[in-house]
């Protein structure tokens, strides 16, 4: 399942790893958005597969940030 932005904005900081395991609804990564912090939850439990985007980068809503198995 792919974790998506929901709105414009940069990437903060990642609570998590390729590899982590995770349940629904832990909190991944955080993005700054409106100039303030929005936590992005994980939709299900299951396994980081791939972090597609780095620190720092800005993102678009819906682009991909990373992907859980």
């Amino acid at each position: 399942m792919e974790v998506k932005s929901r709105m414009p904005g940069k990437i903060l900081e990642f609570k998590v790893a390729a590899g982590d395991q995770v349940k629904m609804k832990d909190i991944v990564a955080v993005m700054e958005a409106m100039k303030m912090k929005q936590p992005l939850p994980s939709p299900m439990d299951g396994t980081i597969k791939e972090i597609k985007v780095n620190i720092g980068d800005r993102v678009d809503p819906g682009q991909i940030i990373m992907i859980i198995e």
